[in-house]
């Protein structure tokens, strides 16, 4: 059986800016993905809202450092094929990275090295990896969401850069989800059902191609 695990925050998790509570699982990116490939291959979805790539968060009492949980995350779901990352939307809090795109770039570079550097078990080989870039923040008029990351537009806008810059380093593919979905005025970050479907979708082909390289 051919995995691919998609390790991300809300846009993974499902979160519905509508409701605040979770799009339904067939609209989610993860299952759509799964519905394009086929019943050969599993697509482990592990999102959790809030987090980050390698930032504390100290606000919530779940782990959203993604560099600590990622360890453990592989060694459950071994052997992996492809490891799909789509982080970065919360290291642009200022609480936790700062708000810049650079830290989000420096998290996503060190989850790459914890995928290549990972001791599996022998004869399972080390994961593809694909780097999706986050779509940009929209403005909103939800007062909440703009003290959360209303001053981020501008940094988000800088995420795909930064990654291509790691991509091209450690040999991963790079996907720009800004380029086939937009996020949702609602609050200005998270992905509205239509659109966290769209990803999902367009996510298919190029999966297909990185699973079938050698």
């Amino acid at each position: 059986m051919t995995t691919v695990l998609c390790y991300g925050d809300s846009l993974t998790w499902g979160y519905d800016a509508e409701t605040a509570g979770r799009h339904s699982h067939e609209t989610r990116w993860p299952s759509v993905l799964a519905a394009g490939l086929g019943p050969e291959i599993e697509v482990i979805a592990e999102g959790l809202n809030g987090r980050t790539t390698i930032f504390d968060d100290p606000s919530t009492v779940a782990d959203r450092n993604g560099a600590r949980v990622l360890p453990t995350i592989l060694g459950t779901h071994q052997p992996i094929d492809l490891v799909i990352f789509l982080l970065g939307t919360n290291d642009l809090k200022r609480h936790t990275g700062g708000g810049r795109a650079f830290e989000a770039g420096i998290g996503i570079e060190r989850l790459v090295e914890i995928v290549q550097t990972f001791p599996y078990q022998r004869g399972y080989a080390v994961p593809k990896i694909l780097i999706v870039s986050p779509p940009c923040f929209v403005a909103t008029e939800d007062p909440e969401a703009q003290m959360l990351l209303g001053h981020a537009i501008e940094e988000s806008q800088k995420l795909s850069y930064c990654y291509a810059f790691v991509a091209e380093e450690y040999g991963c593919d790079l996907f720009d989800a800004g380029e086939v979905c937009e996020t949702t005025p609602r609050d200005g970050f998270h992905l509205d059902a239509e659109n966290t479907k769209r990803l999902g979708e367009a996510l298919v082909e190029p999966v297909r191609a990185i699973l079938a390289r050698s």
